[in-house]
């Protein structure tokens, strides 16, 4: 795929997937540089594309009190000095359409998440921004169904756009990725795989999401091995403290061994 549509990305020549990889939430500034600096580091090495991820603010949440954010404006000045300081594209995630033009300002790419992908005008305030623009696919909707968001992309004026499978309701308190999904929705678009909001379980009696961290190079690997162009995975230094989707996270320390089995597996895959 052609990922020269985003500013500063790097390693574009590897033959590699790339990776959107962060914490969930921004919850300061120090957290957000360490982790950014860590990923560098490795994706550096392994020849990987790599965009920081980082959600500005945490409106889907199951409780009133669940952690939303440290505010706006503050998050946002934190992306933009991340890109700033190492080069790197940003991806956050909007949910109104006020949101689009503002959070356009600090990053590259703008998320529209699972929940809203089906809100035409919040598609469209993000094309408008010349943006590449990121739809994740609606746990409630099939790959196929995912071509006509896509297509309110385009008729929209623009093909700066990307999907990204995190999986489908299973029951109701948990996910499951059907891999049948990554070709066909390869047609309508770059696809990329969500590997820890896969692994997901949500809707508990707690009102807190559970997850299956031990499963992350399970799924990793599958979509490695079905031609995914990119990797979403959510990372932290301290997952059980992480303020949003701790459960599900990515230890940071377990990265660089996951990517490089990865890496090692794409370059099999490229050969055959």
């Amino acid at each position: 795929m052609d990922l020269s549509v985003i500013p500063r990305i790097k390693h574009t020549q590897s033959n590699n997937f790339f990776l959107l990889a962060g914490p969930c939430a921004i919850e300061g500034e120090d957290m957000a540089m360490r982790i950014a600096e860590k990923v560098i580091t490795i994706t550096d090495k392994l020849e990987i594309p790599y965009v920081f991820k980082g959600s500005f603010k945490k409106a889907n949440r199951s409780r009133i009190d669940s952690f939303t954010g440290i505010g706006d404006e503050k998050a946002l000045k934190i992306l933009r000095k991340v890109s700033e300081t190492f080069n790197i594209p940003t991806v956050t995630d909007i949910h109104e359409i006020s949101d689009a033009a503002k959070v356009a300002e600090y990053v590259d790419i703008l998320q529209i998440p699972a929940f809203l992908v089906r809100q035409t005008d919040l598609i469209v305030a993000a094309v408008n921004t010349g943006k590449v623009v990121n739809l994740k696919k609606g746990q409630f909707m099939s790959p196929a169904a995912m071509q006509h968001a896509v297509q309110k992309v385009k008729d929209s004026g623009s093909d700066k756009v990307w999907i990204t499978d995190r999986g489908t309701m299973f029951g109701y308190q948990d996910m499951i990725v059907d891999f049948r999904g990554i070709p066909e929705m390869k047609t309508y678009a770059p696809v990329v795989l969500d590997v820890t909001h896969s692994l997901q379980q949500p809707n508990q009696n707690s009102g807190v999401t559970g997850g299956r961290p031990d499963m992350i190079e399970t799924i990793a690997r599958a979509g490695i091995v079905n031609n995914v162009d990119g990797l979403f995975i959510e990372t932290h230094f301290d997952p059980v403290n992480a303020k949003s989707d701790g459960a599900n996270m990515l230890n940071l320390k377990h990265l660089e061994k996951l990517l490089t089995n990865l890496v090692a597996i794409r370059k099999t895959i490229n050969a055959l």
